[in-house]
């Protein structure tokens, strides 16, 4: 395809990437604020332009082995098309929609993940596959909200063993204050994760196109653009999932808030370097429920639990089905 005459095509597939992005920000936006809103340590107007501003500057701390693994790491870039990039894209976010009108906590990333196989699939069979990369991300839908379900519930019973000379009182007011780090941890991490994965896609399309080079890299402009509209989408903020991920699955004191935290940052950020696109969704919700099961195992309301894993098995088959949909019916105008 001639790039000059793909010019306002790709424009909008970069607009309607960077919508994703944004609707990203929105979707996910609960899973850096629902602990610090929960607690009351911030209200929930402050708490999204605290988590939006670190979402931003997370480019600063982080290589792009996300976007890299994206990029051309879940299937084969050899057969990336503007067709394919908007039918991935359409899956993704028709199911952002959908679960963030029921206040699901679902996974933007395997949602986008889905699209691309999906699209993948319909355009080129399953040899478009990267079953490595493929494997790699799926395997985090369990693995992720087991890792930040284990950190969190060892720091809880360790801050416990800490400060069990202390009055509650004290206790309180000392993890209102560290809360605020603890929220700028998982920020970042949310940041350096989940913007990456847009990057990735608009990236493998403008090398699919020729605009790159013979080199796949992701332009410091793309980085810019996807760390902006997340920000944005985060300051919009995601209420319905807040309510579900701060109050319905456990309490929270900022103690437990704290540990939740710090539990998922530290499992994004060896995610985040390892190039594994995992979910921030699943992350948090796993070290929520382990700061809840630290308490005692009554605390979680582990039905909302089931339904939410659920909601995480089919994330990804449902995007794939929208995103082969879309292909198709993109064909029929083609």
């Amino acid at each position: 395809m001639d790039a000059t005459l793909a010019l306002p095509l790709l424009i909008c597939l970069i607009a309607v990437a960077l919508f994703f992005d944004f609707l990203n920000g929105l979707h996910d936006a609960a899973n850096s604020i629902a602990t610090i809103v929960s607690t009351r340590v911030l209200r929930p107007q402050y708490a999204v332009g605290w988590a939006a501003f670190f979402n931003f500057i997370a480019f600063l701390f982080f290589g792009l082995h996300v976007a890299e693994t994206l990029g051309t790491g879940i299937i084969d870039p050899a057969i990336v098309t503007p067709r394919l990039i908007f039918s991935a894209l359409t899956g993704a976010i028709a199911w952002n929609i959908v679960t963030w009108v029921f206040g699901i906590p679902s996974s933007s990333s395997h949602a986008l993940v889905g699209g691309l196989v999906g699209a993948g699939v319909a355009s080129a069979g399953t040899n478009a596959v990267v079953w490595a990369g493929l494997t790699k991300t799926a395997s985090a839908i369990v693995l992720s909200p087991a890792v930040g379900f284990f950190l969190a519930l060892l720091l809880v019973l360790i801050v416990s063993w800490l400060c069990v000379r202390q009055t509650p009182f004290a206790v309180d007011r000392t993890f209102r204050i560290l809360q605020f780090i603890s929220a700028s941890l998982y920020s970042l991490g949310h940041g350096g994760n989940d913007a990456q994965k847009t990057m990735g896609i608009i990236a493998v399309l403008l090398y699919s196109q020729g605009l790159l080079g013979e080199s796949f890299y992701v332009p410091l402009w793309v980085v810019l653009s996807c760390q902006s509209a997340m920000a944005l989408g985060t300051l919009c903020g995601g209420w319905r999932i807040v309510h579900t991920m701060g109050s319905k699955l456990t309490r929270l004191n900022p103690m437990q808030g704290f540990c939740a935290e710090t539990g998922g940052a530290l499992t994004l950020f060896g995610a985040t370097f390892l190039g594994i696109p995992v979910s921030t969704t699943h992350t948090i919700t796993g070290a929520i429920v382990g700061v809840g099961a630290a308490r005692r195992v009554t605390a979680v309301r582990w039905g909302l639990a089931g339904n939410i894993v659920v909601a995480w098995v089919v994330t990804m088959p449902a995007a794939g089905l929208i995103s082969a949909a879309s292909y198709w019916i993109a064909g029929l105008f083609a």
